[in-house]
């Protein structure tokens, strides 16, 4: 129910043949997986995952998905302008700065999909993939990246006392499905990353921009499994996870997937 597309250069990796919601696995056994693995080649860690050439999503479900996203932003902005007038005085009392963070982000690469080649690009261009300001409630304070762009980390000193709060019930996540509504991101996908980050990683990582093949999503299959960036190794995990996602991608694997995000959000899971 969808277009092949090649993975790019050949690389000698070797991949936990794990599939999803219609393949030989589950996300359950995903998420039952060793969060550790072992090293198989290369540094890479044996996580579930899928190797080949990717299927890339239908057009029937990308409609139906489309749609499913549109009515659940909806509901949550509904929900959640109840609670901003709190969120905000919370924000503002704790730290000075504004309440909303925006930040741009690399998106889908609509021109890659469209071609379906060996993913040669036929011309350089400028951004990997579409740019856009994603949107999030305030967890750090205004000179977190006077150093220069980082990962956060365990108990990273510039999240505030209440972003910690709002990083591990995932409410400054929330603004995010105004992105949803605008047809920048979905419900589920892979991540957004920033694109000095994009740049980096793509230079160390073989497959990195097959992630851009989708929309990115509020969260995914990477995103509840392996939780946030830390360093290299947790990325190569992540994508591994999201080349898993977009050649298994369907009804099954959504739901899975956002049950698995409704148990990680109450845990407090993964949270930084």
């Amino acid at each position: 129910m969808g277009k092949r597309l090649g993975n790019g250069d050949n690389e000698n990796v070797m991949h936990a043949p794990v599939g999803l919601g219609g393949g030989s696995g589950s996300v359950a056994a995903a998420l039952a997986a060793p969060a550790g693995g072992h090293a198989v080649a290369d540094g890479i860690v044996a996580v579930p995952a899928y190797s080949g050439t990717l299927r890339v999503p239908g057009v029937l479900f990308l409609g139906f998905k489309r749609g499913c996203d549109i009515v659940v932003s909806l509901a949550a902005l509904a929900c959640f302008g109840l609670l901003l007038p709190l969120l905000a005085m919370i924000i503002k009392l704790d730290s000075p700065g504004p309440v909303f963070f925006s930040q741009e982000r690399v998106g889908i690469n609509r021109r890659r999909a469209r071609q379906g080649h060996e993913g040669v690009e036929r011309r350089k261009v400028l951004q990997p993939g579409r740019p856009f300001k994603v949107i999030k409630l305030r967890t750090m304070g205004v000179h977190a990246e006077a150093g220069g762009p980082q990962w956060a980390s365990k108990n990273d000193v510039r999240i505030t006392r209440v972003g910690r709060f709002l990083r591990k019930t995932r409410l400054d996540e929330v603004p995010q499905f105004l992105n949803v509504l605008r047809g920048e991101m979905s419900l589920v996908g892979p991540r957004p990353e920033r694109l000095v980050f994009v740049r980096q990683l793509e230079k160390e990582i073989p497959f990195y921009r097959d992630r851009l093949l989708v929309l990115p999503g509020i969260t995914g299959l990477a995103q509840v499994i392996n939780g946030y960036d830390d360093g290299i190794e947790s990325v190569r995990r992540k994508i591994e996870l999201d080349r898993q996602y977009i050649h298994s991608a369907g009804f099954i694997t959504e739901f899975k997937i956002l049950l698995a995000t409704v148990s990680v959000v109450l845990k407090g899971e993964g949270a930084r």
